[in-house]
């Protein structure tokens, strides 16, 4: 690409999707936010009144129409994303989009083949915490052999719990809580463990505080347990319910050692000695502990758009981690252990 510049058009404007185009337009030096789209006039407003950002679209295939547009920040919601990405890539587009890639595996693997008849775009699922410094380091420390082999990843995503039970309006489409929390901490046992081949899945899960969950199928904590071709294992916990603020922790156990990130989810390196004893502020969401790895991944993506680096991470490793996830729900649902 000879433009110096990404172009970029912004899809989605709700919570997380404001951070990306605040990183996109403010932080991440040879990208340019050039259009918003979004069905919610608000968020098209917001573009314009607090980043300047103001050519605005209600309609996604307007959007892809822009001139000059290069690529694509997807920031929408999960049923769409297939669909929305075959678009932008049979419009010439780059494509950024937020994880999970699909709730249905048929689509991940039309996105693939769609994505292979374009090789010479850039398209990558968001699966953040691989930019974040404390997990590459300890990816790099696993590939170096400093615990030897590795032969199991604990990993747990629990959020601090909402007693408005908010996020109960996303529940009939969230795909369950294994795909929409658990997705990530999936991706990483793979990618720690070195991609090994999944044979089965073992799940269960109870609804603690949010029973209304359970029309959906869905629960508001869960548990589950992935075997490996390798005879590697992965051990994955998902709460909705925690008292004290978000907690991301993973440990990997390796033949000569264990590697643990995210054993004490700090806020900062304040430490507290009170009446209450000897403690520290915990993080209050996945934003405040992955911030920077959201600009760290957003710099990747537009690098490799512009061809000056490759992608970290295929758009394959989005398909297997959506393939896990859904063994996992159905096991849990079904109450069965679930062959691959």
């Amino acid at each position: 690409m000879s433009s110096p510049t990404l172009k970029v058009g912004i899809v989605g404007l709700g919570r997380l999707g404001q951070r990306h185009a605040i990183n996109l337009a403010q932080r991440v030096p040879n990208a340019e936010v050039v259009a918003a789209c979004s069905p919610v006039p608000a968020e098209l407003d917001w573009a314009a009144s607090q980043l300047g950002i103001t050519t605005g679209y209600a309609d996604y295939d307007a959007l892809l129409a822009h001139p000059g547009l290069d690529a694509v920040f997807l920031v929408t919601p999960t049923s769409l994303h297939a669909d929305q990405i075959i678009a932008a890539l049979r419009a010439g587009k780059h494509v950024f989009c937020e994880k999970p890639l699909s709730l249905d595996l048929a689509d991940c693997l039309k996105v693939e083949a769609e994505a292979a008849r374009h090789p010479q775009l850039t398209i990558m699922i968001g699966f953040v915490r691989r930019f974040d410094a404390s997990y590459h380091d300890a990816q790099q420390k696993i590939a170096q052999g400093l615990i030897g082999k590795p032969y199991l990843v604990r990993s747990q995503t629990c959020d601090q719990n909402d007693p408005s039970g908010a996020f109960m309006r996303f529940a009939p489409t969230s795909g369950g809580i294994f795909l929409d929390c658990s997705v990530h901490d999936i991706d990483l046992a793979r990618w720690l463990l070195g991609n090994p081949v999944p044979k089965r899945v073992y799940a269960s899960g109870t609804n603690a505080i949010h029973t209304g969950l359970q029309a959906f199928g869905d629960v508001d904590n869960g548990l589950a347990t992935v075997e490996f071709a390798d005879g590697s294992m992965a051990s994955f916990m998902a709460s909705r319910t925690m008292a004290h603020g978000h907690e991301t922790l993973t440990e990997v156990f390796g033949t000569g050692g264990r590697l643990a990130v995210g054993s004490n989810p700090r806020l900062n390196r304040v430490e507290i000695s009170d009446a209450h004893g000897v403690r520290n502020e915990c993080t209050p969401d996945f934003y405040a502990r992955f911030a920077d790895a959201f600009l760290i991944e957003a710099q990747e993506f537009t690098d490799a758009a512009l061809g000056r680096r490759t992608l970290s991470l295929t758009l394959h490793d989005a398909t297997e981690a959506t393939r896990i996830g859904l063994a996992m729900t159905q096991a849990m649902r079904e109450a069965r252990p679930v062959e691959f």
